[in-house]
């Protein structure tokens, strides 16, 4: 039904239904859900002071504005639920075990170790594996995610535990949420020397969120003033008290660099698993379950380490894994040796992707190749959509003169290339976290996995974008021609140095604020008249000191009666001075203005760059 006119526009109104779009709709979109024609729709958004074309994907407070000017209930669907919708769509069901009870078999619990960065996580995972993996990390910082199982001996059965090797600092903290959802028990690493610290307390939210029971590893009880207890009574506060406290959280005093009671904290987490889960899947249907780190590895391509959680994942089924796609080639154990298959809880390697998956990426297997690329593509392009309604400016029409004029809104353009989807995602994550204020904007072009190619160099070229290289270093010719087209290409291999230098740079681009500084003032005690110069007056400086050719402003009686002065003149006695100091007296000319009195206030000021904090 036609309804009156929305801004001058002819519309139908809503009265009051809901329209459904996902994250990153166009305008086209919402038309076709109202049965409208996308260009009225772009009409009615200038009408209320916004730019947007008819297919540029706007952010979710525009569709809000227009569906509330039109008396329609817009609902932003989210990522996840999106994603089922469009597995249904494909008639497939994820993350729900098949058959009944009869089919369910047990599988062995999935482990995150958690902590504060150097209570010895790294050193914990490493005595556990025995293998060294701390001697090649850069700034002390976990760079990759990985996982791998162990078997430890529990009442004289041999039981397996699969370990997630997340990274530990805090600008991981999205990913380490996402460890937490994959996995069904956390370990909670605290130092007896050190005790609770922030990201002690930031790990165990993030476990509690995820819902998952919690063994707590007291490290280093071998060094000078451990305090095992101590740790026991500071956990108390947040809810974990241990068993011997009458509470029903195990801890176990360990020390990971002598190797002491590893054994023990192994028992305990079967321990709890069993108490606490009921850890079953069904290993018989299609494999579905996380893809825990993929990265592009020369001779390989696209490899990704998925974690099974239901199923069986077996060599040549054909997997979707977020918005990648492939049939799996081969499949490493943790130990890099080949296997045919993997049951749920199993981490494997795969091989055979079309490009480089998310970590975090759910995977499931389907019938036909055809499925997965559609289910990859539609899911790319929502990616796609929700990442320009996210990194674009609103530019409405009162502004819009004052962004098109050089330099007003500022941006720096970004590439980044990492060696694995997961430092890659958590270094975007903090990037677009850094606060500089409105008018600067940090915008991410692209991001990869893999080195840094001729096609990153010319993308960087066109836009004025820098190439930061995490991990990774530039292949064939993008070299010499980056130093052709005047590119700025930096690597790095520590975080929190890419993070500092990009916020130093956002901040340089950021236009001076000046604020304003008192020097001094003046107060008039008598005027002269001079038939060259005006009027000169008599002055005692009050407080600071005046300047020659500083600003001043004149007040009388409190009131502000003159601005935007100068000293133009300014005399002590006979001669001509740069400056008086407070307590002095002398003569002040303010250039052609003259309607000074006496008991008149000169204030002089100065403009002063103000420092970025």
């Amino acid at each position: 039904m036609q309804a009156p006119s929305v801004g001058g526009v002819m519309l139908p109104r809503g009265n009051g239904q809901t329209v459904r779009l996902s994250r990153g709709a166009s305008l086209t979109d919402f038309a076709e859900k109202i049965n409208a024609n996308p260009a009225s729709l772009v009409q009615v958004m200038l009408n209320l002071g916004e730019m947007v074309t008819a297919t540029q994907s706007v952010s979710d407070e525009t569709l809000q504005l227009l569906a509330d000017e039109m008396n329609y209930v817009v609902e932003i669907v989210s990522p996840e639920e999106e994603d089922r919708e469009l597995l249904e769509s494909f008639d497939i069901e994820f993350g729900e075990d098949e058959g009944g009870e009869e089919a369910l078999v047990a599988r062995p619990p999935v482990v995150t170790v958690m902590g504060h960065v150097d209570h010895g996580k790294t050193r914990l995972l490493d005595a556990i594996r025995k293998t060294n993996v701390v001697a090649g990390e850069a700034g002390g910082i976990t760079q990759h995610i990985g996982a791998y199982q162990v078997t430890t001996e529990v009442n004289g059965d041999d039981r397996k535990i699969t370990f997630i090797d997340t990274p530990g600092h805090e600008a991981f903290t999205a990913m380490r949420a996402r460890g937490a959802k994959s996995t069904d028990i956390a370990i909670l690493v605290v130092a007896a020397n050190d005790g609770v610290m922030p990201q002690t307390v930031e790990a165990l939210n993030h476990a509690k969120a995820a819902d998952v029971p919690i063994v707590v590893a007291v490290n280093k009880i071998d060094v000078e003033g451990a305090d095992p207890m101590k740790v026991r009574g500071q956990l108390t506060e947040y809810g974990l008290v241990a068993e011997e406290f009458g509470g029903d959280t195990m801890f176990v005093d360990i020390s990971a660099k002598q190797g002491l009671h590893i054994d023990s904290l192994l028992e305990a987490v079967v321990l709890t698993a069993d108490a606490a889960l009921d850890l079953r899947a069904n290993p018989e249907q299609d494999a579905q379950g996380i893809a825990i780190e993929a990265h592009l590895d020369r001779g390989r391509g696209a490899v990704a380490t998925v974690l099974v959680q239901r199923g069986t994942l077996r060599v040549g089924d054909t997997m979707v894994v977020g918005d990648a796609y492939g049939r799996v080639r081969a499949m490493l154990d943790d130990t890099g040796n080949n296997v045919e298959e993997a049951g749920p809880s199993a981490p494997v390697l795969v091989l055979g992707l079309t490009n480089v998956p998310g970590a975090g990426d759910n995977f499931l297997v389907v019938d036909e190749d055809r499925t997965a690329r559609q289910i990859a593509e539609k899911r790319a392009a929502r990616e796609r959509n929700a990442m320009f309604a996210k990194t674009r400016r609103r530019v409405s029409l009162e502004d819009l003169d004052k962004v098109l004029k050089a330099g007003e809104v500022q941006q720096l353009n970004l590439i980044i290339k990492g060696d694995a989807s997961g430092s890659v995602e958590a270094l975007e994550s903090s990037l677009l976290q850094l606060d500089v204020g409105d008018d600067v904007d940090l915008r991410i072009l692209h991001r990869g996995v893999g080195a840094v190619t001729e096609t990153d160099v010319s993308l960087a070229a066109g836009s004025d974008a820098i190439i930061i290289g995490f991990n990774v270093r530039a292949e064939g010719r993008a070299t010499s021609l980056a130093e052709r087209e005047g590119v700025d290409v930096r690597y790095y291999s520590v975080i929190y140095q890419v993070i500092e230098e990009i916020e130093a740079a956002l901040k340089g681009m950021l236009k001076p604020e000046y604020e304003e500084v008192e020097l001094g003032t003046a107060e008039i005690r008598e005027v002269f008249r001079s038939s060259k110069l005006g009027n000169i007056a008599g002055v005692l400086i009050r407080s600071g000191e005046v300047r020659r050719n500083t600003k001043a402003r004149l007040i009388r009686d409190g009131k502000v009666v003159a601005e935007n002065l100068t000293i133009e003149g300014l005399r002590r006695f006979k001669d001509d001075v740069t400056e008086i100091r407070e307590g002095y007296e002398g003569g002040i000319n303010l250039g052609n203005y003259n309607d000074i009195k006496v008991d008149d206030i000169i204030a002089t000021y100065e403009m002063r760059e103000k420092p970025r904090g």
